[in-house]
């Protein structure tokens, strides 16, 4: 495993839309674990493939219901996600991003979503999220394709050092 180097805007990679994830081998698997990695150390709650400059519908997302840090944390390896269903119902919340540091905005985002994904493995999955955990998976497949929490945002600012850390992406 190692830790890739995070694509900042205005970088192309993260205007495109990513390809299909069609091949499960060691190359998709290393870059998997590549990605924990990397989002582990940023560190972030989630990180699309195309912010490591990976053009792939990859997103991983770590989250866990309780914010202390040693609270155990759920992983989520999603190749190929699209969204199946989602809440008419929206709300907005505050929002930043690991490829665009020094920002923070105001977004409105579904309530409540239900995916269907491939696993690490290829396997399909299908996941029902709300509230932050809904937020993140809408944040990292926007990443996918080629949009940008700042495209969505109807505010936008430079948050204090402290507001950083609750935000990551």
């Amino acid at each position: 495993m190692a830790i890739r180097k995070i694509v900042f805007v205005p970088d192309e990679v993260l205007r495109r839309k990513a390809k299909k994830v069609t091949a499960f081998d060691a190359d998709f698997q290393t870059l998997v674990d590549d990605m924990i990695e990397t989002m582990r150390d940023a560190p972030g709650v989630g990180l699309a493939a195309p912010q490591v400059g990976e053009s792939l519908r990859l997103v991983v997302v770590e989250y866990g219901e309780d914010e202390e840090d040693d609270a155990p944390k759920k992983l989520y390896v999603l190749a190929n996600p699209e969204f199946i269903q989602h809440s008419e119902e929206t709300e907005d919340g505050i929002e930043a991003c690991l490829s665009v540091p020094g920002l923070a905005g105001e977004v409105s985002r579904w309530k409540r979503v239900m995916l269907k994904a491939q696993n690490r493995r290829g396997q399909l999955v299908k996941i029902k999220a709300d509230g932050w955990l809904a937020r993140v998976f809408q944040h990292e497949i926007d990443h996918l394709d080629g949009i940008i929490f700042t495209d969505r945002a109807v505010k936008i600012w430079q948050p204090s050092p402290g507001e950083v850390d609750l935000l990551r992406d």
